[in-house]
């Protein structure tokens, strides 16, 4: 019996840490080469004990095979503008030496019934303790805004209902999600446009100004990313 998830905890807190800056090194890389990040903003956060417990009952694990059996202690949100940038970090991160890829799940094309997309990578991430490497397992969800929007939305009805949607919250949920791919489909077919806008507002530039414009100045945006 685990008598300190405290302890237990620990290395999942420290991967889950660890891996927000390197993630959010992605986007900073990016911008620092003058290019567009794929990554938006990245979340991350260690499963409750009260949802550890109950995923347990809920799955048949057990407290011998919890670290082997439950993916998602440890758990990361990529949050993306456009579904392309969704694959161009999944190729990133399979390029990277200090995680291995374990699982993909591609519920973006192959939605869930309810309507959920996402992307799911399982990996293995190397945590140094004092009393050595640990190697744990950790959820990484990539997702564009829309598809957060409503995965929030029905997490939180899904807390309510037990799972159990009525009826007709549950084709509405459905439409709903539709609703939220077709506009993530309709952003990516005006991708070029929108983020030829995105990067004049960055740095501040109307398409009449010149590189050379003296008046060319920092945005607020800018200023509040670098200070």
């Amino acid at each position: 019996m685990i008598e300190n998830w405290d302890h237990f905890l620990l290395p999942y807190t420290q991967a889950v840490d660890e891996l927000k800056i390197k993630l959010r090194g992605i986007r900073k890389q990016f911008q620092n080469q003058n290019q567009r990040p794929p990554i938006e903003f990245v979340t991350g956060r260690v499963k409750p004990v009260a949802s550890i417990q109950e995923k347990m009952t809920r799955r048949h694990v057990t407290e011998e095979r919890l670290e082997q059996d439950m993916q998602d202690i440890a758990g990361l949100r990529i949050m993306c503008q456009f579904v392309e940038d969704i694959y161009q970090v999944v190729e990133l991160l399979w390029k990277r030496t200090d995680l291995t890829i374990l699982e993909e799940r591609d519920y973006i094309h192959n939605e869930k019934p309810s309507g959920y997309r996402s992307y799911h990578i399982v990996i293995e991430y190397p945590v140094q303790m004092v009393t050595g490497e640990k190697k744990i397992l950790a959820e990484i969800q990539v997702r564009t805004l829309a598809m957060n929007f409503w995965a929030t939305i029905e997490h939180s009805l899904n807390y309510k209902y037990q799972g159990a949607f009525p009826e007709e919250l549950s084709a509405r949920l459905q439409r709903a999600a539709e609703a939220a791919f077709k506009l993530d489909t309709e952003m990516s077919e005006i991708r070029e446009e929108i983020q030829e806008a995105q990067h004049l507002f960055s740095y501040g530039k109307r398409p009449d100004q010149g590189d050379n414009d003296s008046s060319s100045q920092q945005t607020d945006r800018e200023k509040d990313e670098n200070s």
